[in-house]
Order: structure tokens, then sequence, then C-alpha cells
């Protein structure tokens, strides 16, 4: 086995026209309030590299063109498309009329691990995964608004992962029982 070489690496990647014409998973990401640009930035290149549909930078969220974004997107945000909403209420209620199932992740008193069998079924496609603000959380309308939460089980003195390694962790999942 033989790790491959910067240049390898660098002569795989798609153009940014190429990556704009392909089919994306029918996943959406709604980033609920988030208050640091580097896990915006995070979140759109785990978003570029599952091939998520869009993202949705809700309130206060920091949006591209940004520097600090982009020093973790590592050019995600200019082939991931994304679109700002002031409220979450907009969002939530767009994404319900075109049959998107809310999935908030968030540790409630009705979560279901993101690893049960019991989520992202077949028929909840297409979905759309709420992640909230890194002190608060998703927001309580969010959660109301959910089909149902999810969250991620925490073994050690920690209550909670940071948000975009959570994203990252659950997107797969989704992605894996979309792949099934």
């Amino acid at each position: 086995m033989r790790k491959f070489t910067q240049n390898e690496m660098q002569n795989k990647k798609m153009s940014v026209e190429s990556l704009k014409k392909l089919s994306r998973h029918s996943v959406v990401l709604v980033l609920d309030n988030l208050r640091s640009a580097h896990n915006v930035g995070a979140i759109f290149r785990t978003a570029d590299s599952a091939l998520v549909e869009k993202i949705f930078l809700v309130g206060v969220t920091p949006c591209p063109p940004s520097a600090h974004i982009d020093k973790t997107a590592l050019g995600a945000a200019d082939v991931v498309p994304w679109q700002h909403y002031e409220k979450i209420e907009d969002v939530l209620e767009d994404l319900k009329k075109n049959g998107y199932t809310l999935v908030s992740l968030e540790q409630t008193d009705g979560s279901i691990s993101y690893a049960s069998e019991k989520v992202f079924l077949k028929k909840d496609f297409p979905i759309a995964l709420v992640v909230g603000n890194e002190v608060d959380g998703v927001s309580q309308y969010a959660i109301d608004k959910s089909d149902y939460s999810v969250d991620i089980p925490m073994y050690g003195r920690a209550s909670s992962l940071n948000v975009s390694t959570a994203t990252g962790i659950v997107v797969y999942e989704i992605l894996r029982r979309l792949m099934v």
C-alpha cells in the first residue's frame, strides 16, 4: 500500500464546472444560527465530499464569500449550492412544502440514536438535517417542526461534539442508508 502524493490527489480533482453538473444526493443541511465561520467552512467541505444537494444558512450563520469560511472549506463553498434565510421558520416551511423530512440533530427527550434502524428510512428521503448553534443547539422551533430528532451517543465526559464533526458523522450515515 502506498499513500497518494499531493500531485496525484490534485490530478484526481474535478473542475468546478464539472462538480456543479453532478447529480447530488437528496439531502440538504440547515445551519440554524451557527456562529463560527470555521464550522460553516468545515460543513461546506463535508457537504461537497458527500454531494449534499444544498446548504441553507439561517440567521447569523456566516455566508460565503468569507476568508474564514474558505480557510476550512478549501473551495467547497464554490461548488456546493447554498442559500441564506433570515428566519428558520421560512426555510423549514419551504422544505416541508417540497416534501422534505425534517430531522434535527439534537439531544432531546425523544431523540433516537443516529445509528438506529428506525431513522433515515427510504420513505424519509428527501431529508433536511437541521444542525444548531454551537452554544444553544437547534432552536426549539426547529425541534417542534421536525419529524424526528437524532443524537450521537456520548460515552465520555463531553456532552456533545463540535457541530461540524457531528454533522459529518450523521451525513455519512444518511448516505450509507440512501445507498443500501
